[in-house]
């Protein structure tokens, strides 16, 4: 006699494999704790840099040592390098479709909220901005204690 197997535990099977897959290919976004201090804010940057890590995000400061032209494809960015300490470097893009642009000089200080992305370069920060949808917190920079969201 002949046992037959249930359709239910090939469909099982195949469910959990394809979890299994969205989560290495489609991995969750990751929090990074508040800093509590300008050293840790830039231990964070670096820290997610060193570890190749992407989807993170964090709150920072630095100081802007380049203002870039903007980034004027889909979605219109403002760009620049904010220095986060210890020489490290980070890009900055900031949607000036979704938000105000931060009006800024070189040397200035700011503090921001945003979602980092590894490169060989530093890594990206973008998500500088209120989230469209109001699905999650979004980001922010602020300037001179003037918040641009």
């Amino acid at each position: 006699m002949r046992i037959k197997r249930s359709g239910n535990i090939w469909l099982t099977l195949l469910v959990i494999v394809g979890l299994v897959a969205y989560q290495y290919f489609y991995p969750q976004d990751t929090v990074l704790p508040v800093p509590d201090s300008a050293e840790h804010a830039d231990n964070v940057v670096k820290a997610a840099y060193d570890a190749k890590r992407s989807r993170v995000w964090l709150e920072t400061q630095g100081r802007v040592t380049r203002i870039l032209s903007d980034d004027n494809e889909g979605s219109r960015h403002q760009r620049f390098i904010l220095e986060v300490g210890g020489g490290h470097t980070v890009l900055v893009a900031h949607n000036i479709d979704l938000a105000n642009r931060v009006p800024l000089s070189q040397g200035d200080t700011v503090d921001l909220r945003g979602r980092y992305e590894w490169n060989d370069r530093g890594g990206v920060i973008h998500w500088t901005h209120h989230d469209p949808d109001g699905s999650q917190a979004g980001g922010w920079i602020r300037r001179n204690g003037e918040l641009y969201k």
